[in-house]
């Protein structure tokens, strides 16, 4: 198969499926030596930098490695599940334990960390939680999400903001079926009210232990929801 000048735009995302095509399809197997930039960026009829960042792309889907000297070469010929596509085939209880574990630490160190304007977002996202009771549930989860979001953020930890991040787009989707299939919000528009004031409370005055503890009781009680649906 011959691999063909590219259109310009996006040129790495069309390098890097170029290249894929060329692994899974078997044109080169397992093992074999990719051709060099020079000769790869001539053919696609790109720069040097494109083709490295398509490889780099390959490399992270664990299709190619690069050895030190010696070229980059075929690893494998399917690609690696990634990390979203990991969570969406997830049971949404075993993404909601892994939540209780990210959000419980976060909440405890945003109430050691938070800083003024980290309350100012918080207190924000709570009103606007509230607000949104009065809307519907696709809403409603969005502006609980991002009230979880700005505790996240307020631990200041990088890594647990990014690990959030990833999770959200699942728990929502299972969120908007959980409160639509309980009916959660029949008897309270704002569902869990109390629970997210205290939150908030604890992380103003400092209280890490009481911020865990509300948080793991209220992220418990989902998923003991979600266990018996």
């Amino acid at each position: 198969m011959a691999l063909g000048a590219l259109r310009p735009s996006p040129l790495v995302e069309q390098a890097a499926q170029h290249l894929r095509d060329q692994i899974t399809g078997g044109h080169w197997p397992v093992g074999t030596r990719l051709p060099a930039e020079t000769s790869l960026a001539k053919t696609l009829g790109v720069g040097r930098s494109t083709v490295r960042e398509a490889l780099r792309a390959l490399a992270g889907a664990g299709l190619v490695q690069s050895r030190q000297g010696a070229g980059v070469f075929v690893i494998a010929t399917t690609p690696a599940e990634d990390w979203p596509a990991r969570l969406r085939r997830a049971a949404i209880t075993d993404v909601y334990e892994v939540r209780v574990l990210i959000e419980v630490e976060a909440a405890q160190l945003a109430a050691r960390r938070r800083t003024d304007e980290d309350l100012a977002v918080i207190g924000a996202a709570l009103d606007r939680r509230g607000e949104a009771a009065a809307g519907d549930t696709a809403g409603f989860v969005d502006a609980d999400i991002a009230l979880h979001a700005a505790v996240v953020a307020a631990a200041h930890n990088p890594v647990l903001t990014d690990l959030f991040t990833e999770f959200a787009p699942t728990l929502r989707e299972a969120l908007i079926d959980l409160v639509d299939l309980l009916d959660l919000r029949s008897g309270a528009p704002d569902h869990g009210a109390a629970g997210h004031a205290a939150l908030v409370d604890a992380i103003a005055t400092a209280d890490a232990g009481t911020a865990g503890e509300v948080l793991r009781d209220e992220l418990l009680g989902t998923l003991a929801q979600l266990r018996s649906v």
